[in-house]
């Protein structure tokens, strides 16, 4: 099991990053869907559990064509696919992703906390001090161009040239997290992403879990560089345009599997 704690500090408030973000996810979904891969929404409702309520949803996401070629030519039936399944009990979420043919040899847990800092807490998940010992904290400036795949590049997705028109926000010049401590008058924000895998595979558990832990990196690098040179589409937005959003989402993904190329981030790159 390796665990580490990606902190993402944004210049948007916790409020505006419950909006943005369940925006962002369902256009980055279609961004990463066609030619019989990407997300299928199963599930998606709210709940209400131990006192904690919120939406919890249930995706499949089809990877076939997201390894690389000699993985497909001997990966078993079920293997390509994981299955997420998610409580957003907002500014608090946690996700478990699994696989069906690993079943319990693989597990990734990503809890997080939504927090109105500078990513200054340390233990905001308030793990006992043995095992927050061993967490490793990793600090993601998104808006450094430095620190993504250059084929992920995109002009019209870079934070550090992007201004917003209907909010003033950006350019991310370097030095910009300081400037937004130094700010009280612009919103602030971090996500506190503590990831947990496990891959209990004999031989290739500790390289496939450091692996893990790059994609995760990767990913969320990527999602709030979106997420952010979106701000204009979706700042506007209320929480029943989202539930709206996302139900057109759930009919367009299903149609783009099928009918679509395959498109997105793929292992290989």
């Amino acid at each position: 099991m390796l665990i580490k704690e990606f902190r993402i500090v944004l210049p948007i408030s916790v409020e505006e990053y419950q909006v943005g973000q369940l925006f962002a996810v369902a256009e980055a979904s279609k961004s990463e869907t066609g030619g019989g891969d990407g997300v299928e929404v199963l599930v998606n409702e709210a709940y209400e559990k131990d006192g904690e309520k919120g939406q919890y949803t249930h995706k499949v996401y089809h990877l076939q064509n997201k390894v690389p070629q000699f993985v497909r030519m001997f990966a078993p039936k079920g293997s390509l696919e994981v299955h997420e399944k998610a409580w957003n009990a907002y500014p608090y979420c946690r996700t478990i992703l699994t696989n069906v043919y690993m079943k319990d040899k693989f597990m990734i847990k990503i809890e997080t906390w939504h927090k109105p800092d500078m990513g200054d807490q340390d233990n905001v998940h308030k793990l006992d001090q043995s095992t927050w010992n061993g967490v490793e904290v990793v600090n993601i400036d998104f808006a450094d161009r430095s620190c993504i795949n250059s084929k992920d590049y995109n002009p019209e997705q870079d934070p550090a040239i992007f201004k917003s028109e209907k909010t003033g926000r950006g350019p991310l010049e370097p030095g910009w997290q300081k400037e937004l401590a130094n700010n009280p008058n612009c919103p602030h924000m971090c996500a506190y992403k503590l990831v947990t895998v496990e891959f209990k595979w004999l031989g290739l558990q500790n390289k496939m879990e450091s692996f893990i832990h790059r994609v995760e990196k990767r990913l969320f690098t990527h999602f709030h560089r979106q997420l952010f040179c979106w701000i204009d589409k979706w700042i506007d937005l209320t929480m029943d345009d989202i539930r709206r959003m996302e139900e057109e989402t759930k009919k367009e993904l299903d149609e783009m599997r099928k009918n679509d190329e395959v498109k997105g981030l793929s292992a290989d790159e």
